[in-house]
């Protein structure tokens, strides 16, 4: 008989207390004032987005609501009564330059990358969180606990303060990126050979430079480079992308699953997905780099990167347009690197055909290194102009530069 009159008793308590209210707000153009359509808003793990109108409900009790849209910074702000809640996000367009695992931790080439902020129109970085070669410039607990820790042992360890460099990069109020490298990790292979991708004879298989690489149908290689994506996102970067998200460009390799085009691409776009749902109480940008190639390719260059399918999961699409590395050039278009601003031109107009996406959905990879599959010439002002122009006139979201020794003359850069 108790029992029956505490149910009955829970009963009439639950249909005497009002349900949490539902919190209802706008998001803003703050130098315009203007509505901001398909708005990501996000309330712990509750994600929604804005209407026509800029408006959105979300079923959470009043709390911090977090806001972003591509072409702007993000945004929160916390109710103070139970009236709409405005949050108004300014626009922003990143210029970066990269830096390396061991750029950042170098003294010398990091502060000579801050430099160009104050002389430049260089207003962010791209920083190595997992590097090509699976080394991290901290010390990741992710990747201690799970055997696979490299750190930068041909020019010294992780730096202890990393944190503090974070936070000092962010007081300049620069826009920080970090670069993880996802499929190309050497480290992880070694630590968990039952994980990595394997050759016709079942033995691990190697790249080129003599590296392992992991298998993209593992579920443990993708728990892991979200665990990993959460560590840099936890220390306040602004954006997570994701490079070499992608399977090997090699014949002869077995997976854990069948090789075709449709595992492929789902299992790229399954991780991706992954990433937005573990990062969104972050309320970080999310990126992906693609071979500059993937922009023309019908299908998925074998790869799993078809265009088409990364516009859902990802805020920002990144193709690498370096004209190096358009060796088959393009139609009427031999020689890329005599016309660098065409190649970046017209691969982000067939990106923006392809996918219906507009161009501030995209961010492309520039080349400020010299060239290495045509004439060798150095890529200067007037090339680095060329196609910094291209990527504006397509109103992208900014551009990155990319020289893999770390080293950028401001002479040469965009001001």
């Amino acid at each position: 008989m108790n029992r029956v009159l505490s149910w009955a008793t829970a009963a009439l308590l639950a249909l005497t207390v009002p349900p949490a209210m539902a919190m209802t707000g706008a998001v803003i153009d703050a130098s315009t004032g203007a509505p901001l359509p398909d708005a990501t808003v996000t309330v712990g793990n509750t994600v929604t987005r804005t209407d026509s109108g800029g408006h959105f409900t979300i079923d959470e009790p009043q709390a911090t609501v977090k806001a972003r849209s591509p072409g702007y910074r993000q945004a929160q702000a916390s109710p103070r009564n139970s009236g709409p809640v405005t949050i108004a996000l300014t626009p922003f367009r990143p210029h970066a330059v990269y830096l390396s695992a061991y750029g950042i931790t170098n003294g010398t080439l990091r502060n000579a990358a801050v430099r160009l902020t104050e002389t430049t129109a260089i207003n962010a970085l791209v920083i190595d969180m997992k590097s090509d070669r699976g080394m991290t410039p901290y010390r990741s607990a992710a990747r201690t606990a799970i055997g696979a820790s490299a750190q930068l042992t041909d020019r010294g360890p992780a730096i202890d303060d990393y944190q503090s460099i974070v936070d000092e990069l962010h007081r300049r109020g620069i826009y920080l990126i970090a670069r993880i490298v996802v499929f190309k990790d050497d480290p992880l292979a070694r630590a968990h050979p039952e994980w990595a991708v394997r050759d016709v004879n079942g033995l691990p298989w190697t790249d080129r430079e003599g590296l392992r690489w992991v298998d993209p149908f593992s579920a443990d290689v993708l728990q892991h480079n979200l665990d990993v994506a959460e560590e840099a996102a936890h220390a306040g970067f602004d954006e997570i992308q994701f490079d070499y998200v992608r399977f090997p460009d090699a014949s002869g390799v077995r997976f854990a699953m069948t090789n075709t085009r449709q595992n492929r691409t789902a299992a790229i776009v399954g991780f991706l997905q992954a990433a937005r749902q573990r990062l969104a109480p972050y309320n970080v940008f999310v990126a992906a780099d693609i071979f500059g190639y993937v922009c023309w390719n019908l299908d998925d260059t074998a790869i799993g990167q078809q265009i088409e399918t990364l516009g859902a999961p990802l805020d920002y699409i990144s193709p690498m347009l370096y004209p190096s590395g358009f060796t088959w050039g393009l139609p009427g278009c031999t020689k890329p690197v005599a016309d660098p601003g065409q190649i970046v031109r017209r691969s982000l107009a067939e990106a923006k055909r392809r996918t219906g996406l507009p161009g501030v959905r995209f961010r492309p990879w520039l080349q400020a290194f010299r060239d290495y599959a045509f004439d060798r010439r150095e890529f200067d002002a007037d090339e680095i102009r060329a196609q910094v122009s291209a990527a504006e006139a397509a109103d992208t979201d900014g551009w990155m530069l990319w020289n893999p020794r770390n080293r950028y003359d401001a002479t040469q850069l965009p001001r």
